[in-house]
């Protein structure tokens, strides 16, 4: 069951969303997360847990992160995943999360404060 917690931040809504089953496995599904946040948060800033998308979107050579992302920046949105992300040892990856933190639409962080706080910095802009 998908649970949404609206954090107010003094630059805007962030929506943390918490499952025990896959939200993001596609394009499709990331879309329809977007918009359950946008529906029941009124905001496209969200922040998930990272067991809560599929494997194969950490594995860069399935397409599947490039898809997601892409989806939910066409649609205005922003992320940020929180987790642990030590055990990927892939270097394009590693730089691939590098590379997104340094941008301004998804990140990447070790905790959910961590995650809201990259949103909370990148919704000011």
């Amino acid at each position: 069951m998908m649970r949404i917690e609206k954090i107010q931040t003094q630059n805007g809504v962030i929506a943390a969303v918490a499952s025990d089953e896959m939200l993001i496995v596609d394009e499709q599904s990331a879309l329809d997360l977007l918009m359950t946040a946008q529906y029941e948060a009124e905001t496209k800033y969200i922040v998930v847990d990272k067991n809560a998308i599929t494997e194969k979107f950490f594995i860069l050579s399935s397409g599947i992160a490039g898809a997601v992302l892409q989806k939910i920046i066409n649609y205005k949105g922003k992320i940020a995943i929180y987790g642990d992300f030590t055990k990927y040892t892939s270097k394009p990856l590693k730089d691939f999360i590098y590379e997104s933190n340094h941008g301004k639409d998804v990140f990447f962080a070790a905790t959910k404060q961590e995650a809201v706080e990259y949103l909370q910095k990148s919704i000011k802009n």
